[in-house]
């Protein structure tokens, strides 16, 4: 019996992406049977959850265009100055007070949808799924990128971004029973892009190539357990995972070219998409 999961990638404010694509996909009449989502993946496949259908991905996309930088990583000088002291950059606030905006005291089995969020266990980095208890919690254990927001306690555990274990959790979904695993990634960044500017932009599109290489490593390993899809990357891409003002036109640009994808056969597609190789152009 085929079982679907749809498995959305971390990148920071490149989920933007996966808000796109995910529009089209379900737009196109695929439906999955359960979701798996990492840091920025596990927002959208948590939000997702609780609202599967064509309105929830509206809501999802409405959401994305709205979200601003000072929402996400809201830091000043006092903070940065409280990093070099050995905490954490950004105080996690902001970030919780929005999940709660749209999760509230939910909990994961409360989703319309099963949903498994992928985190990583600060002590031995290994990869922690959370897939009962509140909504907030496991979304924020999930994005709390190391050094920038403080690990989060869930049952016993301190946790921090599951970026870190799993980024793109296609063997995850996998070990859970998927056949077949539609995969929302952000993509990398092209070879040829301008120079990243700040501290935190390089830490964060270092991650970014990191995550991107070792998606094309899982995608080779996990080729032959399942039917693997990987919904067309943006492709030329030159925006910062930390640059929130862009997620509108990602959006846009990520829709289009996965109605592209879909009209050209993607679905029964299992190549690995060559942007997401080190390339130029």
């Amino acid at each position: 019996m085929e079982k679907t999961a749809f498995v959305f990638a971390g990148g920071g404010s490149l989920g933007a992406i996966e808000a796109g694509m995910l529009r089209e996909l379900i737009a196109s009449g695929v439906r999955p049977d359960f979701l798996v989502g990492a840091s920025a993946g596990a927002i959208n496949s948590v939000f997702f959850a609780y609202q599967p259908h064509t309105a929830g991905t509206m809501r999802l996309e409405f959401l994305w265009r709205g979200i601003r930088r000072r929402q996400i990583l809201p830091w000043s000088i006092l903070s940065v100055l409280g990093a070099a002291r050995g905490t954490h950059l950004v105080n996690p606030a902001k970030l919780r007070s929005l999940l709660y905006e749209h999760f509230g005291n939910r909990t994961l089995e409360d989703a319309d949808l099963p949903v498994h969020v992928v985190a990583t266990e600060m002590k031995t980095g290994n990869e922690i799924v959370i897939s009962t208890g509140p909504a907030v919690d496991a979304v924020l254990a999930s994005t709390a990128i190391p050094g920038v927001f403080p690990p989060v306690s869930v049952d016993g555990n301190m946790l921090i971004d599951g970026g870190v274990a799993n980024n793109t959790p296609i063997s995850t979904a996998i070990r859970l029973g998927a056949t077949r695993v539609i995969v929302l990634a952000t993509g990398f960044t092209c070879a040829e892009r301008r120079q990243p500017k700040g501290a935190l932009e390089h830490a964060m599109s270092a991650l970014n190539l990191l995550v991107a290489r070792q998606l094309v490593s899982d995608l080779e390993r996990w080729a032959s357990h399942a039917a693997i899809a990987v919904v067309a990357p943006l492709c030329p891409l030159d925006v910062s995972p930390y640059d929130y003002s862009q997620c509108g036109l990602l959006i846009d640009r990520a829709a289009a070219e996965t109605r592209r994808w879909l009209e050209a056969g993607g679905l029964d597609s299992h190549d690995i998409p060559g942007s997401l190789r080190p390339h130029s152009h």
